[in-house]
C-alpha cells in the first residue's frame, strides 16, 4: 500500500496547485438522458461476445468490429475477422451487407454462425469462407438453431416448422389460434425460456403445444387506429382456468410426431425439459398446479411412455424447479440437479435411474450457477454465494472430498465461464471497488493475465458517498442496504430521501457490484440532492428458502415491514429530514410503494408507484398462485394484500403511472384502485402512456423519468 502521508512540502504545493483541476474534473453532472438511454459513456466498457472458441483453449471477443481470439495460457491477441471481410463474402453471394458485427456462435473450433436477415450463415475464421447454409421465412419467429446439423426451428403464427437447406417442413398443423405450439408457456415461470428443443445430435426436435382455448380473453385496447381496435390475450388469473401443455417429439425422418403420456391434471405445469445424451429419452419435471409437489419423470420419445419417475420433491408452500438437468461428458450416465429442498439452493449428483449419488455441495449458501466439469469428471465448476449474500464468486468442488476451492480471487459480482477441458475460466466481473475487469484464470485459483481492465466511466463524475451495509429486521434477520449520499454532501444539512423499492421474489438490488447495483437514475437523483435508499427485505433471492418463503401467501406484509426498518433507521441519522420522504416502486414495487403508504399513514410526504398490482386475483396463475395460492384458498391472505381496502388511510401525494397495453399487470389494477380513490373522495395523479406496456420505452421514457423527478422535487425540496 502506498503510503500518502510522505508527501513532503514539494509534495503539498504541487497538490494545492493540481487542487482546482481536480475538483473540476470530478464536477460532470449526469443527465436524465444518461440514466435512461443508458449512455455508453457513462457505463463501464464490455467485452463483446466474450466466449470459448468451441472446445479448444482459444477464446474470442468482438471490438469496434473486428473478431479477435487469444490463447488461454499466452496473451497474444490475433485479429481473425474484420466485418469488412463478412460483407466481401455476403457481397460475393449477392446479399446485403451488414453494418455492425454480427452475432456469432461457435459450432466448431474454427468455424462459427450467424443470421443475417432470413439467412444462417456459417464462417470459417482459419480459410475465411463465407458460406449461407440455411433460411427462415421473415415472418418466422422464435427461431432456433441446432449447432449439430444447421436445422432451424421456428414459428408462423401458432405453428412449428422446420427448415433443411432449402426444404421447408410444417410440423403443426392447428388451425385453432388458441393451440400454440413451438412458443413459451406457464408464462415463462419455472426458467422456461424456449419452447423448442433439438437432441444433442439434431436428430430429433421436442417441443411444446400449449392449448388455452380454455384461457378467458383478456381485452387491450390499440388506440392506433382511426378507430380503436381490440387486441385479446390469453391472461390466466389466479384462481381461473390455465392452459394445458403437453410436450411433442417430432421426427424429421419419419415426420411423426409422438407426445409424451405426462398424463392428468392437464393443468399441471411442465418444465426443465431436458434431452438424454443418448436421445432415447426426455426428462420433465411435473409440477401441480398447487405449486408444492415435483415429479421429475423420465420418458421414451418413441412410444411417449412413463419409464420412471426418477425422484419427487414436496414442500409445505412451494416448489419452484427453474433448472434443466445438466449431463457433463466427463460423468457418464449421471446428471447434476438444482434443489433447494435443504433451504439453499445447491447440486446435487444423480444417475440416470434417479438414485441419489451425493450432495455436490452443502452448506448455509447459494450455488447461483454450474459452469460445468473438468474432463476427467472430478471437479464441478459453479458461482455461489458462499462468501456473501450480495457476492457470486467463481469455485470448484472436488466429488470425491467435497473440498471447495474459490477460484476467483477478487470480491463482487463474478461471471464465470469454464472452457472444454475444464483448465481455464473465463472472468467476467464487477464490485463496489472495480467497475468493470475481465481475467484469465486459471481453473486451480491462479489469475494467468489480466484480458481488460475498464477505467469507471463515472471517475470524473460529482456522485454521492455510497455504502453498503445491513440493518436488522425485527426477527434479528440481517437485512442488506445501500445508501447514496447527495452529491456535494454538507454535514449540519439535512436532506430529502429518495426510497426506492421493489422487494419481490427473485429480486436482488443490492450486491457487491459497480454502484452497489444502484442504476444511473437513482445516483442522478443523488447529484439532485437526495439520500437515494434502497433494501432488499425478506421474500427476495440468494438468501435461501426460508428467507425467501417468509411472505408466502401474505404478500405485503413481511415485506413491508422490513422496508419500515429502513425507514426508521433513515429517521434515526442527522442528515434525513423525516418530514420530507418519498418511495418510488415499479410493478411489485409499485405495490410495494402504495402498500407503504397505505399501512404506514403520514410516513412518507410523497411516492410514485409505476404498474402496480393492486389486487392479487388480478394477477397470472403461476407467479400469484405459488406464493398467494388461490383466492378461493387463502380469501384472507388476498384481502390483506388487496390495496382496495386501504384506500381511506390516503395521505400521501401518490402518483401512478401506467402503460395502456401492460400484458402483465393489467391495466384493471389501477383503474380499479382510481375509481375507489374517487369513491372515497381521494385526490391522486394519474398518467398512462398510451400504447406502452409493463416498461415504458423509448423517447417516451424520458419523459416518464422526468415526470417522477418532477413530482419529487416539487414536494420533498
Amino acid at each position: 500500500m502506498k503510503n500518502y502521508y510522505k508527501l513532503g512540502v514539494a509534495g503539498i504545493i504541487m497538490f494545492v496547485m493540481f487542487l482546482p483541476v481536480l475538483l473540476l474534473a470530478q464536477d460532470k453532472q449526469l443527465t436524465l438522458e444518461d440514466a435512461v438511454y443508458m449512455n455508453p459513456k457513462v457505463l463501464p466498457a464490455r467485452l463483446s461476445q466474450l466466449q470459448w472458441m468451441g472446445k479448444s483453449d482459444y477464446f474470442s471477443y468482438v471490438d469496434k468490429n473486428e473478431l479477435l481470439k487469444c490463447r488461454a495460457n499466452l496473451k497474444d491477441f490475433q485479429s481473425v475477422a474484420r466485418l469488412d471481410d463478412l460483407n466481401a463474402g455476403l457481397t460475393d453471394l449477392g446479399e446485403d451487407s451488414i453494418k455492425r458485427f454480427p452475432r456469432i456462435s461457435y459450432i466448431e473450433d474454427n468455424v462459427c454462425r450467424f443470421e443475417h436477415g432470413s439467412n444462417l450463415y456459417s464462417y470459417n475464421i482459419t480459410t475465411r469462407n463465407l458460406e449461407r447454409v440455411n433460411s427462415f421465412p421473415e415472418e418466422a419467429e422464435n427461431i432456433d438453431v441446432c449447432d449439430k446439423n444447421l436445422h432451424i426451428a421456428y414459428t408462423i403464427e401458432n405453428n412449428l416448422y422446420i427448415s433443411s437447406g432449402d426444404e421447408q417442413t410444417q410440423v403443426t398443423f392447428d388451425e385453432n389460434k388458441g393451440i400454440v405450439n413451438g412458443q413459451e408457456v406457464h408464462r415463462r415461470e419455472f426458467g422456461i425460456h424456449t419452447g423448442t428443443f433439438w437432441s444433442p445430435e439434431g436428430n430429433l426436435l421436442a417441443f411444446y403445444r400449449k392449448d388455452e382455448t380454455m384461457v378467458t380473453d383478456y381485452p387491450l385496447v390499440n388506440i392506433d387506429p382511426r378507430v380503436a381496435e381490440l387486441e385479446n390475450i390469453k391472461y390466466p388469473m389466479a384462481g381461473m382456468a390455465s392452459h394445458h401443455v403437453t410436450l411433442g417429439v417430432y421426427n424429421p425422418e419419419s415426420g411423426k410426431t409422438v407426445f409424451m403420456k405426462t398424463g392428468k391434471p392437464e393443468d399441471q405445469y411442465l418444465t426443465c425439459v431436458t434431452w438424454d445424451p443418448s436421445e432415447k429419452y426426455i426428462y420433465i419435471a411435473l409440477l401441480n398446479r398447487d405449486q408444492n409437489h415435483m415429479k421429475l419423470n423420465k420418458y421414451d420419445v418413441s412410444t411417449g411412455d412413463l419409464i420412471k419417475t426418477l425422484f419427487e420433491e414436496e414442500n409445505d408452500t412451494y416448489v419452484e424447479p427453474e433448472h434443466p438437468l445438466y449431463f457433463p461428458e466427463s460423468l457418464s450416465g449421471q446428471f447434476l440437479w438444482f434443489s433447494k429442498r435443504n433451504n439453499h439452493q445447491h447440486l446435487y449428483l444423480y444417475d440416470t435411474d434417479g438414485n441419489l449419488i451425493q450432495p455436490v455441495t452443502e452448506g448455509d449458501w447459494s450455488v447461483l450457477n454450474f459452469l460445468g466439469t473438468d474432463k476427467k469428471g472430478k471437479k464441478v465448476f459453479f458461482t455461489a454465494t458462499k462468501e456473501s449474500p450480495i457476492q457470486e464468486n467463481i469455485y470448484s468442488v472436488e466429488l470425491k472430498n467435497g473440498n471447495i476451492t474459490r477460484i476467483s480471487p477478487d470480491h463482487g459480482s463474478h461471471r464465470g465461464m469454464v472452457n472444454h477441458s475444464g483448465d481455464y475460466v473465463l472472468d467476467a466481473y464487477s464490485s463496489t471497488d472495480v467497475a468493470s475487469e475481465y481475467k484469465m484464470l486459471s481453473t486451480n485459483g491462479k489469475t494467468i493475465f489480466t484480458i481488460r481492465e475498464n477505467e469507471d466511466p463515472l471517475a470524473d463524475y460529482d456522485l454521492g458517498e455510497m455504502s453498503i451495509f445491513t440493518i436488522q429486521a425485527k426477527d434479528g434477520t440481517d437485512l442488506y442496504c445501500r445508501m447514496i449520499k447527495p452529491s456535494g454532501f454538507e454535514e449540519g444539512k439535512k436532506y430529502p430521501v429518495f426510497f426506492y423499492v421493489y422487494g419481490g421474489p427473485h429480486s436482488q438490488l443490492v450486491s457487491d457490484s459497480w454502484l452497489g447495483a444502484a442504476g444511473i437514475f437513482q445516483n442522478y437523483m443523488a447529484q439532485q440532492g437526495y439520500v437515494v435508499f434502497t433494501m432488499d427485505n425478506r421474500g427476495t433471492t440468494n438468501r435461501g428458502l426460508d428467507f425467501e418463503q417468509a411472505i408466502f401467501r401474505n404478500l405485503g406484509t413481511i415485506e413491508v415491514e422490513d422496508q419500515m426498518e429502513g425507514v426508521n433507521y433513515l429517521k434515526s441519522l442527522d442528515f434525513v429530514d423525516p418530514e420530507r420522504i418519498g418511495v418510488d416502486g415499479w410493478s411489485y414495487g409499485g405495490f410495494m410503494t402504495i402498500s407503504m403508504i397505505l399501512k404506514h399513514p403520514g410516513v412518507f410526504k410523497a411516492a410514485c408507484a409505476g404498474g402496480p398490482v393492486i389486487d392479487w386475483k388480478w394477477y397470472e396463475v403461476m407467479y400469484g398462485e405459488r406464493y398467494m395460492d388461490t383466492p378461493e384458498s387463502n380469501p384472507e391472505g388476498y384481502q390483506n394484500a388487496s390495496l382496495l381496502n386501504y384506500v381511506d388511510k390516503l395521505e400521501t401525494d401518490l402518483l401512478i403511472l401506467q402503460g395502456t397495453m401492460d400484458p402483465v399487470v393489467v391495466w384493471q389494477n389501477s383503474l380499479s384502485f382510481i375509481k375507489a380513490c374517487v369513491d372515497k373522495g381521494k385526490q391522486v395523479e394519474y398518467f398512462v402512456y398510451p400504447g406502452h406496456e409493463h416498461n415504458v420505452r423509448g423517447k417516451d421514457r424520458v419523459h416518464m423519468y422526468e415526470k417522477i423527478r418532477i413530482f419529487f422535487d416539487e414536494r420533498l425540496k
